[in-house]
């Protein structure tokens, strides 16, 4: 079931139709076993912009990380970054150019905020290679940018949730890449640390350029942070483009089973009612 993007249609799964595309999928088959969870003709992950990936457990949204970043290969079909396939990329020249913070991620107990988030320049660096000054600003830059500059010679075993998922997404910020992955970075994360995370995101979109595709359990903060969502149902899109086009009524039904009043402003707001059996 789609409700605006036809898998039929040539144009690109972006509003604007001269949107450059980071990441595009073409005829991608996604699955684990004889399990298929990713079923669609195309796909459109534009240049220089956050896009937003939603929909319901089990719609496809993280296995679609994974291909992006090579850590599945498709069933059939391709992914391509900047034109070139993924799966037929080194990982360490990939890792150059796309970086990818999945949801679970673990740290030696003894480690310190710095020695993680030094581990992002190892794409830089030969194995026996030293940090030089390039690697060392990259470092800071990404601590401060995430706000963990303070904690850097803190244990990371020893951080509060919000404070270590911040820690971890300095790590893939030191990887400086123009492309970056995020797989539900502000799950089991209070509120204001869910919103440091998204601002650092905006930030890093807007000062630097960055792409970043983002998957996101909360629609209200979808809508506000996204410049582009991508809806996701049963692994197919169900609806793609500004938040002020896809959140509405129709949405929260067909994909959520919530029955909600939506209000668009500038940001849709959500006054989610009951659900829908």
């Amino acid at each position: 079931m789609s409700r605006q993007y036809s898998p039929d249609t040539t144009a690109s799964p972006a509003p604007e139709s001269d949107t450059e595309p980071a990441i595009q999928a073409a005829d991608l088959r996604l699955g684990y076993g004889d399990e298929i969870v990713v079923d669609l003709d195309r796909m459109v992950v534009p240049r220089g912009a956050v896009t937003v990936l939603v929909g319901p457990n089990g719609s496809g949204k993280s296995t679609l990380l994974k291909s992006f970043s090579a850590e599945l290969e498709p069933d059939t079909g391709s992914v391509l970054l900047n034109g070139a396939s993924v799966n037929e990329r080194p990982p360490k020249e990939l890792a150059q150019e796309l970086g990818l913070l999945d949801q679970e991620n673990t740290a030696p107990g003894d480690l310190t905020v710095e020695s993680l988030v030094t581990h992002g320049r190892y794409p830089h660096r030969s194995f026996l290679e030293g940090l030089d000054a390039a690697d060392r600003q990259a470092i800071d830059r990404a601590m401060n940018l995430a706000g963990v500059a303070h904690l850097r010679e803190e244990p990371v075993a020893e951080l509060s949730g919000g404070q270590k998922q911040l820690a971890f997404i300095a790590m893939v910020l030191a990887q400086e890449t123009e492309v970056l992955l995020l797989d539900e970075p502000t799950t089991h994360l209070d509120l204001h640390h869910q919103l440091r995370v998204l601002e650092v995101v905006r930030t890093l979109n807007r000062d630097r350029d960055v792409t970043v595709c983002v998957v996101l359990h909360d629609l209200q903060q979808a809508a506000r942070f996204a410049d582009y969502v991508i809806a996701l149902h049963d692994g197919a899109i169900y609806d793609w483009g500004p938040p002020s086009t896809v959140v509405d009524d129709e949405l929260l039904a067909a994909v959520f089973d919530v029955e909600a009043t939506v209000r668009n402003g500038d940001v849709p707001q959500i006054e989610p009612r009951r659900a829908i059996d």
